[in-house]
């Protein structure tokens, strides 16, 4: 598994391609050339950008589910709706389809950010919304979600 550092901003061009920023691009050396997953977001407004080493891992979860619950079925094709496979072209841009931009709102200015083992790409107007938003709430949100845990050292 790996575990992806940073927030960047970017830009979009008019057909939609991203300059993959040199710091990511160092962190994603070995498994640029095998490509990525991009999707909806489940949560928010916004794209997820997955390794496919590690869309691999999420999807073999998503194949224990019993296809014979409706329930199951409905999640998983709203979990794929969208989904698409883009690789890092020559200049090291991605390209994000067009149904995809339209679904996250993303202009010209974007922010790519870290999330663990994948990449949120926003608009960045709705990522700096979202950030002052959740502000308020972090704390208590920090110690339900953290404060049980026990911190190894």
């Amino acid at each position: 598994m790996i575990s992806l550092i940073g927030t960047y901003e970017c830009k979009a061009d008019a057909k939609g391609r991203v300059m993959l920023p040199v710091a990511l691009k160092k962190q994603l050396a070995t498994i640029l050339p095998d490509g990525f997953v991009v999707k909806r977001s489940v949560f928010n407004k916004c794209l997820e950008l997955h390794p496919v080493s590690e869309w691999n891992v999420l999807m073999s979860e998503v194949n224990k589910l019993n296809r014979f619950v409706k329930k199951n079925n409905d999640f998983i094709r709203l979990f794929t709706a969208g989904v698409k496979m883009v690789e890092a072209d020559g200049n090291n841009r991605l390209q994000l389809p067009k149904d995809l931009i339209l679904f996250a709102g993303i202009q010209k200015e974007i922010v790519l950010s870290s999330s663990v083992n994948m990449i949120e790409i926003w608009d960045k107007e709705q990522y700096e919304q979202v950030l002052k938003e959740a502000s308020v709430d972090f704390a208590d949100l920090a110690e339900e979600v953290m404060g049980g845990m026990q911190i190894e050292q």
